[in-house]
């Protein structure tokens, strides 16, 4: 993910390493030693809870407790298979609390919703209202846009547009946007924006390179894709979410926020630490907006929910076999095609499609395929937060060892 700008976050830990690596720098904010109390996997409690002992994985177990184990303060995850569909979780939904995070609790995935957008605009392209390499300037003319940058770049990341919530680059200087990250983030936390809003200050900036030219991931990318779909269609970026996607495939959990900052149902808590006059505060941060991220962060889902959606979208069921081929063509310096990254996990395993989120701070989604959509993983992570975003050493390890277990069957990945 990486949705607060995440270069500390998913994209920027990918580069070079993306063929072999877990993009997911993004949740790679918050190993907070002792920041939880332990709590050992649970096996799914409801209607299925006989079927899940009786496929009960206890190498599963171990992957999720190994997230607790290193500060997350909860985890939850859905794996579906040829064994069928298994769910768990570990540690604890609430900070003070023993009680384990649902394993089918909501969350605010953050930029799992980009290959959502992707998805809708490329449904378009199939429809014949939008043109996949034509300027996006000839359907948004109000925005002064240069006409060299085409939809296929906005999807791919290689329009080279200033990223609204601040640019990071390699020599560790940084260029702020709007306040996405820590102290400054926190005390802006419930303010509403508007996605125009976004999108023009980030064109008030200097694009980051000339477009086409290279690559590289910003949040601006699929605000303009969310106002391409209004402008296109007519209707609200939500209405055509729910039209297309959510209410076909019964995705009763998700929804676009809009500046709604209340999670619903039962969920897991993300906190936030930062210090006060010397003194030391935790918040509890799942109440937040995000609205500072329409069309590239602002989802709320389930894990059953995120299976359905890549499942269906891998499967063929939600585009032509042409365009779903396009979407998955990566472009080599991110691995990352239109909407989605592709990763290979070596000749023992093969590839797999996968995008993985986190708002701000305090959350974090795993969202991961194999090409025909039958096997998948999706998962949350919660966890006590900070400006440094925490240690994270140990973080990349903890994914592979997840991915290994699901996709490779406990191989080593590389």
């Amino acid at each position: 993910m990486k949705t607060q700008s995440p270069s500390a976050i998913t994209a920027t830990r990918l580069r070079g390493r993306v063929s072999r690596r877990v993009a997911v720098g993004a949740l790679a904010a918050a190993l907070l030693a002792g920041a939880a109390t332990t709590g050992t996997a649970a096996a799914d409690s409801g209607a299925d809870s006989k079927a899940a002992a009786e496929q009960d994985r206890p190498e599963l177990h171990k992957a999720m407790q190994a997230f607790v184990d290193a500060g997350f303060a909860g985890v939850q995850l859905r794996v579906n298979d040829q064994r069928g569909e298994w769910t768990g979780s570990a540690g604890v939904r609430k900070l003070g609390q023993s009680a384990k995070p649902r394993t089918n609790g909501s969350f605010w995935t953050g930029s799992v919703i980009k290959p959502i957008t992707a998805t809708l605009v490329l449904q378009l392209v199939a429809e014949s209202k939008i043109g996949l390499d034509a300027p996006v300037a000839g359907y948004l003319p109000e925005l002064g846009l240069d006409r060299r940058i085409t939809v296929r770049m906005l999807l791919q990341h290689t329009s080279g547009l200033f990223n609204y919530t601040g640019e990071y680059f390699d020599d560790g200087t940084v260029k702020p946007g709007i306040p996405a990250t820590g102290d400054a983030w926190l005390t802006n936390r419930f303010k509403t924006y508007l996605p125009q809003e976004l999108v023009r200050l980030a064109l008030s900036k200097q694009p980051r390179f000339e477009p086409g030219t290279d690559q590289n991931y910003s949040n601006t990318n699929y605000t303009l894709a969310l106002l391409l779909i209004e402008k296109v269609t007519g209707r609200s970026y939500a209405e055509e979410l729910q039209r297309r996607i959510l209410r076909p495939l019964g995705m009763r959990d998700t929804a676009v926020p809009g500046n709604r900052t209340r999670l619903p149902g039962p969920h897991a808590h993300g906190y936030y630490r930062y210090q006060d006059a010397g003194r030391q505060k935790t918040v509890d941060i799942s109440r937040q907006n995000l609205s500072l991220l329409a069309g590239a962060g602002d989802l709320i889902s389930t894990t059953k929910d995120l299976h359905t959606f890549f499942s269906a979208l891998n499967g063929g069921k939600l585009l032509p076999p042409e365009l779903l081929a396009e979407m998955r063509e990566p472009h080599p310096k991110m691995g990352y095609g239109l909407g989605l990254f592709v990763q290979d996990l070596g000749p023992n395993c093969g590839t797999v499609y996968q995008h993985n989120g986190s708002p701000p701070h305090g959350y974090g989604a795993l969202m991961y395929s194999s090409p025909d959509g039958k096997k998948t993983l999706t998962a949350s992570v919660t966890w006590v937060d900070e400006v440094t975003r925490g240690p994270a050493k140990d973080f990349q390890k903890l994914v592979d060892g997840l991915v290994q277990e699901v996709f490779c069957g406990g191989r080593r990945i590389g």
